[in-house]
This record gives C-alpha cells, sequence and structure tokens, in this order.
C-alpha cells in the first residue's frame, strides 16, 4: 500500500505516533487509508450539503474495508462573485484547488481519493488533481437545485439576474423582483439550470470518473446519499483493481466528454476547462476540436438558460446515461473507455433509456444537428472564440453591427442599464481576459441585462472574458489573443463594424489588415494594479484557447 509510506516499518514509527495521536487503532494502520476531498462550505449553496455526502461516502469506504480521512478543498459561489471584484478570484480557485489537493495527498500518501466537489471550479480543480496525483479515484458531487417555481413556472438563477435587467428597463415592479429573490433558489445543490457545475458535473459521468447519475441526481434526493455510499464502495474496489485516473482520463474519454458536451449544450466554460484536464494528461486539447465534433454531435437537450428544463427533468428522463446512450446509437462515442465502476461505457450505457422525449429530444428530433457550442475564428479571433450556439436566439446566428467598447464589465453595465446600447449594437468589452482581468471574470450581469432589456434577439456581446452558463443569447467569450496581450480585441474602435456568423463559425472586424496594423503600432498595454495571487496569477497564465493552464515562463 502507498500508506506505508507512512505507516509500516520501524523508520515509520514516529509517524505511527501522530497517527496515534488522531485516533487511529492498530486494525486501521493495517488498511488503506481513503483521502475524501470535502468542498463543503457555509457560504456556497452548492455547497452546504456536503457534510452529509462526505459521511456517506465514509461510511462506504468503512464498509468496503477502507479507512476514510477527510481534508478539504476550497470553494467560491460564482454567482455571489458576480458583476464585482470578487469575480476575478473565481477561475484561478481552479488551480488553487488542485495545487492543494496535490499537496495534501502526496504530503499524507493516501492509497485512495473520493472528490465530493459540486460548484463551478471544484469539477475541473479536482480532476486535474486526480490526473497528476494518479490514485484510485472516485467523484461524487453533492447534486444540483430543484427549480424554482414563480406563477406556476420553473425558474433559476438566470432567470433572477433577468429580472434585474427587467426591472431597469420597467417592465418588472421592485415587488415581482422581490418574489423572484424569494423563490428561484429554493434548495441547496449547485444551480438547476445547465451552468458550469451541472455540466463539469455530468460531464464526470461522460469522462468516466463519476457513477451514473453524479450530474443528475438533485442535491435533496435520498438517492444521493445513496450514491455518495456507493462512491466509497468504488473506489475500494478499484484500489483493488489498480485503476488509476490516467487509466479512465484518456484521450478518447476527453472526446467523449466533448461530445456529450455538444448534446446536451453544455456552459461554454467546458471549454476552457476541457483543455486544462487534458493538459494534465499530457494531451493537447485544441479548442478548435469542438467544430468538427460539433458537426457531426446532435444537440437533444435544451436545459435552462437555453430552454425550460431543468437539471431535475434530466435526470427524470433518464440522465446523462440516456443521452450518451443515443450517441452511442449514432457511433459517436467510444465505447471502450474504462469508468470508475470497473465497467466500460458501453456496459454502463447499455440499458440507458430516455424515458422523456420533451426533455431529451430522440434521434429523429434533435434540436438542431450540430452540437451546442461552437468555436468562432476570424481577424477578430485568429485563436478562436467561443458560444453556446444553443443558446442564441434563430435571428442572431448571423449579425453585424456596431462596436460599443467598453474597457471592463462595470461600463458596459452602467451603458446597457442606462438605455445607450440600442438594437444591432455589438458590445465589447475588453482587458476582462484570464491577463487582462486579471482572472477572466463571468459576464452574466451584462448578457442577463441585454435580456432583461428586451435586447437579446438584437444585440451581441463579445468578450476577452467568459460566460458564466447561466448566460444566453449572441454571447461570444474567451476572444483570443485577448486585450491584454495585443490581441485584435484590443485595437477594435467605436462604430467599428463587426460580422458574426456562427453556421460558418466566423469572427471578424470590417477593418482592413493595413489599418489594422497601424493600430497595433500605437497600441499601449493597460495593466491593472493588482497584487499577492492575482499578480502571480497574471505573471503564469495562458491565454483562453488554451484553457488559462498556468506555465512557467
Amino acid at each position: 500500500m502507498r500508506s506505508d509510506n507512512v505507516k509500516a516499518g520501524m523508520q515509520q514509527a514516529p509517524h505511527r505516533s501522530l497517527f496515534n495521536a488522531l485516533g487511529f487503532t492498530e486494525e486501521e494502520m493495517k488498511k488503506p487509508m481513503v483521502g475524501i476531498v470535502s468542498s463543503y462550505n457555509e457560504i456556497v449553496p452548492g455547497h452546504m450539503n456536503l457534510d452529509k455526502i462526505v459521511n456517506a461516502v465514509k461510511l462506504g469506504v468503512a464498509e468496503a474495508g477502507g479507512v476514510p480521512v477527510v481534508f478539504p478543498a476550497i470553494a467560491v459561489c460564482d454567482g455571489i462573485a458576480m458583476g464585482h471584484t470578487g469575480m476575478k478570484y473565481s477561475l484561478v480557485t481552479r488551480d488553487l484547488i488542485a495545487d492543494s489537493t496535490e499537496c495534501m495527498a502526496m504530503a499524507h500518501q493516501f492509497d485512495a481519493l473520493v472528490m465530493v466537489p459540486n460548484c463551478d471550479k471544484n469539477v475541473p480543480g479536482l480532476l486535474m488533481a486526480a490526473a497528476r496525483i494518479n490514485v484510485p479515484t472516485v467523484f461524487v458531487s453533492g447534486g444540483p437545485m430543484l427549480a424554482g417555481r414563480v406563477n406556476g413556472k420553473k425558474t433559476s438563477l438566470s432567470s433572477m439576474f433577468e429580472a434585474v435587467g427587467s426591472y431597469a428597463a420597467g417592465t418588472m415592479t421592485e415587488e415581482e423582483v422581490k418574489e423572484y429573490e424569494n423563490k428561484a433558489c429554493p434548495t441547496c445543490g449547485s444551480c438547476s439550470g445547465m451552468y458550469t457545475a451541472n455540466s463539469m458535473n455530468c460531464l464526470t459521468e461522460a469522462l468516466g470518473m463519476g457513477l451514473g447519475g453524479n450530474g443528475t441526481i438533485p442535491a435533496v434526493y435520498s438517492d444521493r446519499i445513496k450514491l455518495a455510499k456507493h462512491a466509497g464502495m468504488a473506489v475500494m474496489n478499484l484500489l483493488e483493481k489498480n485503476i488509476r485516473p490516467r487509466d479512465i482520463m484518456t484521450k478518447e474519454a476527453i472526446i467523449n466528454a466533448l461530445t456529450v458536451d455538444m448534446a446536451l449544450g453544455c456552459s461554454t466554460n467546458s471549454m476552457l476547462h476541457l483543455p486544462a484536464i487534458a493538459h494534465e494528461i499530457g494531451f493537447d486539447f485544441d479548442i478548435k476540436y469542438a467544430n468538427p465534433i460539433s458537426e457531426k454531435t446532435p444537440n437533444f437537450c435544451h436545459l435552462a438558460p437555453a430552454g425550460p428544463t431543468y437539471m431535475e427533468d434530466l435526470n427524470e428522463a433518464g440522465g446523462v446515461y440516456a443521452v450518451m446512450k443515443q450517441l452511442a446509437d449514432l457511433d459517436l462515442l467510444n465505447l471502450d473507455c474504462m469508468t470508475v465502476s470497473g465497467k466500460t461505457i458501453g456496459e454502463c450505457i447499455a440499458n440507458a433509456k430516455n424515458l422523456n422525449p420533451e426533455v431529451i429530444r430522440p434521434i429523429d428530433n434533435p434540436y438542431s444537428k450540430t452540437g451546442g457550442l461552437a468555436v468562432l475564428s476570424g481577424n477578430l479571433a485568429p485563436d478562436g472564440s467561443v458560444v453556446k450556439r444553443s443558446a442564441v436566439v434563430e435571428e442572431m446566428l448571423v449579425h453585424e453591427g456596431p462596436a460599443r467598447v467598453f474597457e471592463c464589465e462595470e461600463d458596459a453595465i452602467a451603458a446597457i442599464k442606462g438605455g445607450k446600447i440600442v438594437a444591432g449594437d455589438v458590445v465589447v468589452i475588453r482587458n476582462e481576459g484570464p491577463k487582462g482581468g486579471p482572472g477572466m471574470r463571468e459576464m452574466l450581469n451584462p448578457t442577463s441585462a441585454i435580456a432583461g432589456m428586451g435586447l437579446g434577439s438584437s444585440v451581441a456581446l463579445i468578450t476577452d472574458g467568459r460566460f458564466s452558463g447561466a448566460s444566453r443569447g449572441a454571447s461570444i467569450g474567451h476572444v483570443s489573443p485577448e486585450a491584454a496581450v495585443g490581441g485584435p480585441i484590443a485595437l477594435v474602435e467605436e462604430g467599428d463594424i463587426i460580422k458574426i456568423n456562427i453556421p460558418e463559425m466566423t469572427l471578424n472586424v470590417d477593418v482592413s489588415d493595413e489599418e489594422m496594423a497601424a493600430r497595433k503600432a500605437k497600441w499601449q498595454p493597460k495593466e491593472k494594479e493588482v497584487s499577492g495571487y492575482l499578480d502571480r496569477y497574471r505573471n503564469m497564465v495562458t491565454s483562453g484557447n488554451r484553457g488559462a493552464i498556468l506555465e512557467k515562463k
């Protein structure tokens, strides 16, 4: 056992004295030691129930013959961090989570791990750590929130943000906003639409790192507790068989995950996290892989914010495995990939069924013949940009209009809510990328303001920052290279005509190469004053198209 490095032999007698201080028995000293990475805290709604999940995992591990040992991981609530300087500290935690988990696991020589994340950066951060540490590992999340209900209709956090825009437009009263405020988020769990947290939890199933149901069983269901117990048992089975994360998270598994992403209509943030996870296994993932996969992958689901269904509906319809079964029937998945169940993907999904064709469209009636995400390139984004095309209305798939340029998110929001943005405009928010932010803030506030002001079918937004999974509309993010390094988005001027063509996957500004070169010659970087972790992050982070991974200079 790996843990014998700290438990067995005369040389380890001092170590054992410390285990005695922890209350370990002699019997426990002889058993495998399983680290349970708990993301529990009392500030993130998606994490407030993780103490229950962790306790269930501990029972499963102990029942299967292991010794469970809990240690923590941090977590940020993107919703609470949204729209202010706190959002600079969201994406950056992904790498802190990966680094700190690696440190704890390696320092204490755990034989196996169970990761208990839920919200946006914890899932990818812990997947990155799992690949690095490479001991048998299972993921079990805290589960999604149930949808809220207002006026007899299901709703969620994205509706809450859009309500603020509607209030600014004068189409909703303060009392109506208050009703949404009190009813949009009715339970613990990750927010109830196909936002980033739920996207990544669903993709743990596609990657093979989570058991079936991990992405969709609601947080408040007792089945979530049962799943956690089974995760504890499963990790002991993996330990016995010596099945490790790099045996599961292969290049083929990541391509599977990208394919499932397209079918589900996941958050654009998955196009930051999949490249970062791939990097940890030595796979140089180019975001432009998305387009050929998208071109052959139907989009079966329109969960909020793209449509009126929610995670609880997907769960009842058969969950991620039902979607994967349809993809397998189209020969779009590698079925030989291993999973934490000890079975292959093909074996796991063999009996899956679509129980509700209104939630998971059948093969012969998809929402579209192409996937939920697209990567747009052109003279404005030579290295690519990302859009959730399944959440774009038909009339905005092709759009051109004058650039309305803002150097930060706050200025753009003020203009939108102040009525200064009109139909046809293209809002450009720059210097919000990984380096420029720094931290690549999500832009849920401006996208929600555009929707709430009634401009969702006539105004586009492009940025070198990123979007929440709760954003909808012609919202194009991850524009690379970013403004902070002199990318073309830094050179756009007020009134330039920007041309967006999502079907043709292009993003261009109607300015000649000569004029752009002249502007570049005059360009000066606008570096923001930051200190501490953000300063270190800015000096190491790569561009959005590479997953905002950290590299030595």
